[in-house]
């Protein structure tokens, strides 16, 4: 059985360090970023001997989002548009949208699953309010509930086509935050019934979807001291109740400037308020076995969550390659206007 919490890496291939702590402790998964990223062939190697040293079936995960976080960069992997581009196409020709974006999707899951990744946590969900943090900005699929769940639908679609698990970020909503939690805990002090009617909406309509990620953001009308990683009545009332999430739920990264106190503190708060799996992201292997020395095993009621968001991804579908390729030229061609 694996363990509760998925770790980074610090370079292109794992050290002898980094194999003996993987083959030790068994995460759940493997977090890729640009600093592990250089060539597919590369990244391919990495990923196998990834899965070399794992007993179970494991997650490759990656922010493959498009834009500005795009972990796997040109020129050894192809540009994506941030998701502003499809929201904006979605304003003149929604249909379109739907499709552009559905294809442009399934085309990055390829590129992934050819890479040897199983997990992008894409889309972001968070409903962008006007004097809300910029950390959000073209990463949201549009400022309404509907486009929002519209084209986070088509993205989830397209990855699931092929092979690649979507997760929902972030869980209930980072929208409002004021603040970079990379670089400091977010209060919203908004009502419950207005987060409701906004924030927390795009992730019931998609609750249904395999897995997600929480917000490192303190709901001053829900919990005025916790954040939603680290809060029990947020992940059981809110994420697993109102909006009816029963998937695969990972914590934010645990590194992130939001939280508080040593490695291990932060693992036992986020998985001891519900979350499945504790996401530690920077690969500094100090820090990797004080979340490892916390984690403990997956206990079954996540296992049966990542036992499905695994049959969820069981085959890839057969498409069009090179018209998925024109439909993405195309975009960033009108992107670039």
């Amino acid at each position: 059985m694996p363990a509760a919490f998925i770790a980074g890496c610090a370079g292109l291939s794992l050290s002898p360090e980094e194999r003996a702590f993987f083959r030790g402790s068994q995460p759940a998964g493997l977090i890729l970023f640009q600093r592990n990223c250089q060539t597919p062939d590369q990244v391919r190697r990495l990923t196998d001997e990834f899965r070399d040293l794992m007993k179970d079936e494991t997650l490759v995960l990656v922010d493959q989002e498009g834009g500005r976080v795009q972990r796997m960069a040109p020129p050894n992997w192809r540009a994506l548009p941030p998701a502003k581009v499809f929201a904006d196409l979605y304003m003149s020709d929604p249909g379109q949208a739907l499709d552009v974006t559905r294809a442009v999707a399934r085309l990055c899951a390829y590129d992934l699953q050819a890479a040897g990744i199983n997990m992008n946590c894409v889309p972001v969900l968070d409903v962008p309010a006007p004097d809300g943090h910029e950390i959000i900005g073209t990463r949201a699929y549009g400022n309404n509930v509907s486009t929002i769940v519209a084209l986070g639908r088509a993205v989830a679609e397209g990855h699931m086509a092929g092979g690649v698990a979507p997760v929902i970020k972030h869980i209930p909503g980072h929208g409002r935050a004021t603040a970079d939690s990379h670089l400091e805990l977010p209060h919203v002090a908004v009502s419950h019934d207005e987060l409701i009617a906004t924030d927390f909406e795009p992730f019931r309509q998609l609750n249904q979807l395999p897995a997600g990620m929480t917000a490192h953001v303190v709901y001053e009308a829900l919990d005025s001291e916790e954040c939603a990683s680290t809060s029990r009545s947020i992940i059981s009332d809110v994420i697993r109740g109102h909006i009816g999430f029963n998937g695969l739920l990972m914590s934010d990264d645990l590194s992130m400037k939001a939280l508080a106190g040593k490695m291990a503190e932060r693992t036992r708060r986020v998985l001891n308020a519900g979350c499945d799996l504790a996401l530690h992201c920077n690969g500094k292997l100090p820090e990797m076995e004080q979340v490892a020395d916390a984690a403990q095993s997956l206990p079954q009621v996540g296992q049966r969550r990542l036992n499905a968001t695994f049959a969820a991804i069981a085959k890839p579908q057969d498409f069009d390659i090179a018209a998925a390729e024109a439909t993405l030229s195309q975009v960033l061609t009108m992107a670039a206007v």
